[in-house]
Order: C-alpha cells, then structure tokens, then sequence
C-alpha cells in the first residue's frame, strides 16, 4: 500500500480526515494490547532477537536484520532468519531457497534476506522458531515481529526511522502507527534510530542505537544519467540517495509498497530509459521481485546498516547470546 497523503499532510483536511479515523485507531491498538496481555508465547530453547518497528512501511528493518545476522555467524553462531515472508503467498513453516524460489512465492524481503542467511518463512511464528529448531540453531532474528506474540523475545529492538518519526502520531487507519507509541515501546528492550535526522525519541529509558543506510555504489553513479523506480515504503528516499551519490536522475517513477511489476509497465520504463539514454535502476527489493526474464538491462542500489557506535551494538547483542558459542569464538 501507499501512505495516504493525510498521514502526513498538515492541512485541515488531512487533521479532519485523521480525526474521523481516529476511533477505528484506538480500537486497532486496543486489539494489539489485548493480544500481547492473553498471549502465551512459545519459549524456544534458542535466542530470539526480534526487529520491529511501530509504524507501517519502510523504517530500515531489513538492513538492520542482515546487519544482526551477519554479526552472530562472524561469532560461529548458527542463525536463522524468521519472516513472514510478506508479498508472498507461502504461509509456511517453509525453509527458503533463495535460487530456487521466486519473490511471488516467498516475497521480496525474504529473498533480500536469504542472499545474508538461511531464512525460514512462517506466518505462524512460533511454528516456524519449531522448523528452525530442527534443522540446528543458536539464534533466531525474528524480522517485524514486535506486534505478533506467540514466539518468546529474548531481545526485541524496534527500528524508528528519523525522518519518518511516528508520523502524525496515530494509529492505523488514521496514522502510520501499529500501536500507540507508549504501549510499544513498554515492550522494546532497545531502539535503533535510522537515518540522519535530528529524532528526539520520547520517554525511553533503555539503550538507543543509531545506524545509518549506506549505500553501496558498486555502479559508480557520480555523473551518471539514470532513470529510477521504486515500489518501497518511502520511494522518495531511495531516490534522494542517488542524488546524493551524485547520479544525474533524469525521471522517477514511484509505485505502491511490494508492488509486483507487470510486463507492459517494465517495457514502458524500459523504452523512457532508451530515450533518456539512461540506466534503469531500482532497490534490491524491487531487482528481486521481477522475475529473471525481466531483470536484463536492469541495475539496483544495495544498502548496508552502519552502526555509530559498532562496539555497543555488539555488547547488546551479548548479552543475550548463548554464552559458551560466543565466548568460544573469541
């Protein structure tokens, strides 16, 4: 989905709109706070660190994810990534094959994440920590788990994207929050603050994190004439990050959160590239999601969590790691 303009927008129409909708919002987080109080959650005999966030669309979750993973293997730890799989029709538990399965099946940030680690798909998440279990592991990384509660969290972060903050601070349907601000973060252990704005968090009391989305410009952009699309949480970003690198962005093209693209809407960007003389290129997510017939002529932009202060984010990390793995591994 794409985020309605009243979200955002401070005009009186927007204010009007998001206070219609209010109500549904209030009753939208009373149903999360009253699954998080009746939940009896399965307590696997693995760590389980969970990465979510309280607002709909993209805040960094999936960098920050990769980022985990990768840290816990250079430890020797055996890591499974648990997602939902969204955008895709598996259901699970299912173990993903990232060669072999196609993001219409799976969805496109389990294919993004199985290219850092092995990724269980389960819409049932404490099914798939069971499927995790039996195939040998140290640490499950529960990607966008902090509103679900039949799995229990041995660590849960939650990711705040500081550009985005919390939005107009309401909840679902008239705002982009999940639950209220001060019933989610009751339930956060830490905070990992995204992106380089000036994000004053409110009324938190345990560590906070910043990282940052660095891209990495393996295509060498600077001077570059592209053409760029996205279907992403906040389009706008990924395309203010090439003008940042220096790309010459000679149009741009914003499609809805997952969007699945049809063969006529590649051949139109594809004959807009040719006449702009311009490279086409797009985020992971989106590379991953056209089928391979249609990735030919097509580039994409990867991007990589930079922690501040790397040292704290590995200490936050251990402790809650199974304590004879870790220290084995110097």
């Amino acid at each position: 989905m794409r985020a309605p303009e009243f979200w955002e927008a401070g005009t009186i129409g927007a204010k009007l709109a998001a206070s219609v909708l209010a109500p549904f919002g209030w009753a939208y987080g009373a149903t999360v706070a009253l699954k998080a109080a009746n939940a009896t959650p399965y307590r696997s005999p693995a760590t389980v660190i969970c990465v979510g966030n309280l607002t709909a669309g993209g805040s960094g979750k999936t960098p920050i994810v990769i980022a985990i993973a990768r840290a816990l293997m250079e430890m020797q730890l055996r890591v499974r990534i648990l997602t939902r799989g969204y955008g895709g029709r598996v259901r699970g538990p299912a173990v993903v094959h990232a060669q072999a399965d196609a993001a219409a099946e799976i969805g496109d940030e389990a294919l993004v994440l199985a290219a850092a680690a092995p990724v269980i798909i389960s819409a049932n998440r404490a099914a798939g920590a069971k499927l995790a279990e039996t195939k040998g592991v140290d640490v499950i990384v529960m990607d966008d788990g902090h509103q679900h509660f039949s799995l229990a969290k041995d660590l849960s972060l939650v990711v705040v994207d500081s550009g985005q903050g919390f939005g107009n601070g309401r909840i679902l349907p008239a705002g982009p929050l999940r639950e209220s601000v001060e019933q989610g973060l009751a339930r956060a252990d830490a905070i990992v603050i995204t992106g380089e704005d000036n994000f004053i968090l409110p009324n938190f009391a345990g560590p906070v994190l910043r990282a940052r989305l660095v891209p990495v410009d393996v295509l060498q952009l600077q001077n570059r004439r592209v053409l760029a699309f996205a279907g992403i949480g906040q389009p706008e970003k990924f395309f203010r990050t090439l003008r940042t690198l220096g790309a010459n962005v000679v149009g741009t093209h914003a499609f809805a959160d997952h969007h699945v693209y049809s063969h006529s809407e590649m051949a139109r960007l594809r004959d807009r590239s040719y006449a702009c003389n311009a490279m086409l290129i797009t985020t992971e997510k989106d590379f991953v999601r056209l089928p391979p017939s249609q990735r030919q002529d097509i580039h994409y932009l990867p991007v990589r969590a930079a922690f501040d202060d790397p040292a704290a984010f590995t200490r936050l990390l251990k402790q809650v790691l199974p304590r004879v793995r870790v220290d084995s591994s110097g």
